[in-house]
């Protein structure tokens, strides 16, 4: 039987982006916001773009999202990944027109970018990806960001991968079956692909 390859519809301006890039890299998902579906899946995306407030409302909007995703992730150790907004909103809290929560599962914050004025806010364009650890997911390599707020975790064990924008910033996180980018691997081209082929094949 196929894998249920979970990406979920909350209103992420990116959501067709990768599920293209998903099929590209020789997956089959299915775009939902049906809780049911998610709790059961076989792997799960979260895509993510813009104000990180507006991200988490349009997740608690949908009616036992939230608690299917736990059931899922923490439950039965679902494969996670998610994508830029979708990988900050795995923090404990973002500071963005105010403090939200967020789902509390890497402990950090998000806050804004802070960096001289000869480094440009957003952060966008092609930049490195430099593991910090060992990872099945994480390759060296060039990949494209484009964020003005970034991820500052709590426990340095929970990043995978850097970059650097006037200064180190977090370019991937991760715990056990949990995995977040903060680059868009959907505008990444090859090596985007190859890090979504990766997560499809992934048994944490």
């Amino acid at each position: 039987m196929p894998e249920i390859v979970a990406l979920i519809d909350y209103g992420a301006g990116n959501l067709r982006s990768v599920e293209n890039a998903l099929r590209a890299a020789g997956g089959s998902p299915t775009v939902t916001a049906d809780p049911a579906l998610v709790a059961r899946a076989d792997r799960i995306v979260l895509p993510g773009v813009g104000a990180f407030a507006a991200c988490m409302g349009g997740l608690i909007a949908i009616p036992g999202m939230i608690e299917a995703l736990n059931e899922a992730v923490h439950e039965r150790a679902t494969p996670f990944l998610g994508v830029c907004v979708g990988m900050q909103l795995l923090a404990d809290a973002g500071h963005e027109y105010g403090t939200t929560a967020g789902l509390g599962w890497i402990g950090g914050d998000v806050r804004l970018l802070e960096r001289d004025s000869a480094f440009k806010i957003p952060h966008m364009g092609w930049n490195d990806v430099v593991p910090t650890r060992d990872h099945p997911l994480i390759e060296p390599g060039e990949a494209y960001y484009l964020h003005s707020y970034a991820f500052e975790v709590g426990d340095p064990a929970d990043c995978l991968a850097t970059t650097d924008h006037g200064g180190p910033l977090i370019g991937a996180v991760g715990r056990d079956n949990i995995v977040g980018s903060q680059f868009h691997p959907e505008k990444s081209q090859g090596y985007g692909l190859a890090f979504l082929a990766r997560f499809l094949s992934w048994k944490p």
